[in-house]
């Protein structure tokens, strides 16, 4: 039977590249690799492997995240939470095509600070010996760091699961229903699928989006047949138990990058000013703010900034920051509760958006869940798993599926939030496909 972590012992060692640290270490099972491309929006990168407690399965939907109440999560874990079984209080039951919610439990663990360069090791357990041989252990791991190869392109085919008039039409269907009072924005999205070619496999396609294309919240995690690459650069949540200090990131409204100079700022400027963008933008953070407030002390939560602008590798984002001071009891499971699924991939008002989404997709899985790390006290690190795939080893070939949305309000051309989708989609397909 596993025992509570009682006793932490960290240790400080040299900068290290992340990236080569998780290339040594490979992408076998229970292997985890948080990756930050350094920028301000993810200053933190951590990498571990060998999990001792996992769980998988379905929750009870009136208390999805019960099981992070377990004091044996209580710090060093990852967890995973589907789409689908935060939307479930607004659709009912569908087919599950991903488990509700993975858990693992890190003894060991690498953490690398951008902004500092430097890098401690972590070891937890239930005596002061087992959590100091969970750190030396760690350190080891740093003498494991190879060359980073950029593999060839794992996938051969990259293949819409609907054609793109049928997106169109969704889209259209949305805003009428905006128009006749339904809803005021909701999140539609497309779907691609495939399958890896035999012998290769997700931790290829992770590393293919390290290079030239790495995002404040990249992500690779394995557990049994099922593994998560994702290439996300927003932060649903941050907290902080010491501070009390909540933080969410919402992003609504994106504009391509371009090769030319000039041309890459107009775009930004032309994001910056939109008055459809910053309308999106602005509802997901009222709606943000009505979860937050939840779970936060009356009168603290705060729009800390409105409407900046982001440059990612092949998009500008148009990012607002939320935050609030948590109640006393609250922790990792009341702050999920709250406010999952995120608003920024759902829409407003949240529980009829998810019915409308409902209405035009099939089941997201892991895609628009989150990711998240719960470190020691509680502290918790959420992300939005946007530009993210699920693979699932199916008689030995790695089967994926992944998607691309668009926020849908009253003034929305299909055309154009097709083409949305297409540039949100770059880096995952170039990563799979090469093209």
């Amino acid at each position: 039977m596993s025992e509570v972590f009682s006793h932490t012992v960290t240790r400080d060692a040299p900068w290290v590249d992340p990236v080569a640290v998780a290339a040594g270490l490979g992408g076998g099972d229970g292997a985890l690799a948080l990756l930050s491309d350094g920028g301000p929006g993810g200053r933190w990168s951590h990498v571990a492997q060998a999990p001792d407690v996992a769980r998988v399965g379905p929750v009870d939907d009136a208390a999805p995240f019960e099981a992070l109440r377990d004091p044996l999560f209580a710090a060093g874990a990852v967890g995973l939470a589907a789409y689908d079984a935060g939307a479930r209080p607004a659709t009912g039951r569908r087919e599950t095509v991903w488990p509700d919610l993975m858990l693992a439990r890190y003894p060991a663990m690498l953490s690398f600070d951008h902004l500092e360069r430097s890098v401690c090791a972590t070891g937890r357990g239930a005596t002061a010996e087992q959590a100091t041989a969970a750190a030396e252990r760690a350190l080891i791991w740093l003498a494991t760091a190879a060359p980073v190869v950029t593999p060839s392109a794992p996938a051969d085919r990259f293949e819409a699961e609907a054609p793109a008039s049928a997106y169109r039409d969704a889209v259209a269907n949305v805003v009428e229903r905006i128009g006749a009072g339904e809803l005021f924005q909701a999140n539609i999205a497309r779907a691609w699928s495939g399958a890896l070619k035999p012998g290769r496999d997700p931790f290829e396609v992770f590393l293919r989006l390290q290079k030239e294309r790495a995002s404040p919240f990249g992500a690779y995690w394995r557990v049994g047949d099922r593994a998560l690459v994702s290439n996300s650069p927003e932060l649903f949540l941050a907290f902080d138990p010491a501070s009390r200090r909540i933080e969410a990131r919402p992003i609504k409204g994106t504009r391509p990058r371009a090769d030319d100079f000039d041309q890459d700022q107009a775009l930004a400027s032309e994001l910056r000013a939109s008055l459809k963008d910053r309308a999106e933008n602005l509802m997901i953070v009222d709606l943000m703010r009505n979860d937050l407030a939840r779970v936060s002390r009356p009168g603290s939560v705060q729009v800390q900034t409105l409407f900046e602008v982001e440059r990612h590798p092949t998009v500008h984002h148009l990012v607002s920051t939320v935050t609030g001071e948590a109640k006393p009891a609250v922790g990792p499971a009341e702050l999920l509760e709250a406010t999952f699924p995120p608003g920024s991939i759902t829409g407003a008002p949240k529980h009829q958006a998810m019915k409308v989404i409902a209405a035009h997709e099939a089941q997201r899985g892991p895609w628009c869940g989150s990711l998240f790390l719960i470190g020691d006290d509680g502290a918790l690190t959420a992300s939005v798993l946007i530009r993210t795939a699920g693979f699932e080893l199916k008689h030995d070939v790695w089967r994926y599926r992944t998607l691309a949305g668009a926020g849908i309000v009253a003034d929305s051309d299909p055309a154009a939030e097709e083409a949305e989708t297409d540039v949100k989609m770059s880096a995952m397909r170039q990563a799979l496909v090469g093209v």
